[in-house]
């Protein structure tokens, strides 16, 4: 029988970040930061017939949570809701929150849950040297994928050592 060889060696790292980020916001000016001003020095691309930024969304979600507080400021009821955009997100939230039919059959007052709402973002990056890696954030963490070359994740690591939310 066969053995699987090794064709690449692909590496992954992660730094935790002390203090989540605040809020939205925060987490999408630090995303489009990245996209805007290139700090991987990546490069365009051609795939298949197709052009590629040095640095493009790849994939992102966001998760608005709304609890429903009785008289006693209880939680008697919760609604989690994940969109596909920061717009859809904030609209949706809104929209429950500002939604009295729901509140009269839940029977509590909605309150935005906004210290554990989540975000993510999956950034695709095209090195110089030919490297397509994966920069994913959360508001917990930012994680670096699929890369083999270490001078990428010196780049990044650089980078990140500069933007004081993510310590």
């Amino acid at each position: 029988m066969a053995d699987f060889t090794t064709s690449n060696t692909t590496k992954s790292a992660v730094r935790k970040i002390a203090t989540p980020l605040a809020d939205v916001t925060a987490f999408d000016n630090l995303v489009q930061g990245v996209i805007t001003n290139n700090p991987f020095q990546c490069v365009s691309y051609n795939a298949q017939g197709v052009n590629h930024p040095p640095v493009e969304r790849s994939r992102q979600g966001y998760t608005a949570r709304v609890f429903y507080q009785d008289v006693s400021a209880k939680t008697i009821a919760l609604i989690t809701v994940r969109a596909p955009t920061i717009a859809a997100f904030t609209g949706v939230a809104n929209h429950i929150v500002a939604d009295t039919e729901i509140a009269t059959a839940l029977g509590g007052t909605p309150v935005r849950d906004l210290d554990n709402e989540k975000f993510t973002a999956t950034l695709r990056c095209h090195d110089a040297n030919g490297e397509i890696y994966f920069v994913n954030f959360s508001r917990e963490q930012v994680t670096l994928t699929s890369f083999s070359d270490d001078t990428i994740r010196s780049r990044v690591e650089t980078w990140a050592d500069t933007i004081p939310a993510l310590a």
